[in-house]
């Protein structure tokens, strides 16, 4: 069994796809062009948002929140360990500086109370993750952007409609960043990435940042990038937005029967906390013998992952901030426990139910 089964996905849109693809090969407007605004039209609705701008990556887009907010050197940007280096990265390549703070032990994210102490007269943005699709505690962050007033960023990548106390995230800070690899929930035939804001002036530079810093072709009024969505990108986007509600639904199906059928072993489960809606992008689980229970499934035909076997604090690119083992204990831990288990919208419930039984099976605990 694979740890994610996406040719399972592509077939059940194949049609879709195909004629979306057609369209756009017959228009030529292979970067943006309709298709792209179109998904750019969508997803804005979808979210909640005022304006999306599509980029050719979640990086991409992560990056340019940084220069819409002006954040450079000498700067700094709280955000945390315990994630993908993309979010840090559009940090570093303003040439600002990544501030961790640790994450709370049961949902993985952003510590809320560790955020106040590490504002400093330096801090330009505070930049949590939704985690593996569970929001982080949104309002307790926000309180304390709000009256520092330094602006919130949120990194969306991997959480596409999830809500947190009725409303979507990505809706909640200044900016907010979404990936389309794809493997995400909503993901792409290739790469793609957007940013959702509420903020017209900051819409419209983005559209500029992404190409080559130009309003108009050849007048190029800052340094700018070329970091513009494909337009087969947006028409495959478009097809498998129409699908998300459902795989979105699916996903939470699968989630909960493995709360039920693993609630008796000692793993540590996905906890969703009160007021959110995680679409679980990922299921992960923690033990502390994690490799001996991966190499158990993995000898049993059941793939797995590791989402993030080394906290970014101990990455050997981030070695001149002079983080130490023992940092961010609790991101530690996580990271030597962590394992992610099969889920995509396509499982089975016997797919589901064998994976169960086989760590049930698993006696080295």
């Amino acid at each position: 069994m694979p740890y994610y089964d996406l040719p399972a996905q592509i077939r059940s849109v194949r049609p879709e796809l195909d004629a979306a693809i057609a369209r756009t090969l017959d228009s030529c407007a292979f970067c943006l062009g309709p298709e792209v605004a179109q998904f750019e039209r969508d997803f804005a609705a979808y979210q909640g948002a005022r304006h999306c701008v599509g980029f050719n990556s979640g990086t991409s887009a992560l990056h340019v929140a940084m220069r819409l907010l002006n954040i450079g050197p000498g700067d700094e940007v709280i955000t945390t360990p315990f994630t993908f280096i993309a979010t840090s990265w559009a940090i570093a390549y303003v040439g600002a500086k990544p501030v961790f703070v640790d994450i709370d032990d049961r949902t993985m994210n952003m510590d809320p109370r560790l955020v106040e102490r590490a504002v400093t007269a330096r801090t330009k943005a505070v930049m949590p993750v939704h985690l593996y699709g569970q929001p982080f505690d949104v309002d307790p962050i926000a309180e304390v952007c709000g009256r520092r007033r330094i602006p919130l960023v949120e990194d969306a990548a991997q959480s596409h409609g999830a809500r947190y106390k009725g409303r979507t995230v990505g809706t909640f800070g200044e900016l907010s960043a979404f990936s389309f690899y794809p493997g995400k929930n909503l993901g792409a035939c290739g790469e793609g990435g957007a940013l959702a804001t509420n903020n017209a002036d900051y819409a419209r530079r983005a559209c500029a940042l992404r190409e080559h810093g130009s309003t108009a072709r050849y007048y190029h009024d800052e340094v700018g990038y070329n970091y513009r969505m494909e337009g087969i990108q947006g028409a495959v986007l478009s097809v498998k937005l129409r699908h998300l509600p459902a795989w979105t639904a699916a996903r939470r199906r699968i989630a909960h029967r493995y709360h039920a059928l693993l609630s008796s072993t000692p793993l540590k489960l996905p906890v969703e906390a009160a007021g959110v809606e995680s679409v679980y992008h990922l299921y992960v689980v923690r033990h502390p013998k994690r490799d001996r229970l991966r190499e158990h499934l993995e000898a049993r035909g059941i793939g797995t992952a590791l989402h993030y076997p080394l906290p970014l604090h101990l990455q050997k690119c981030f070695a001149g901030l002079g983080h130490r083992a023992g940092d961010f204990p609790v991101s530690e831990a996580a990271a030597k426990g962590c394992i992610s288990l099969p889920i995509y919208p396509d499982m089975t419930d016997a797919q589901v139910e064998y994976v169960a039984a086989m760590i049930c099976e698993f006696k080295d605990w």
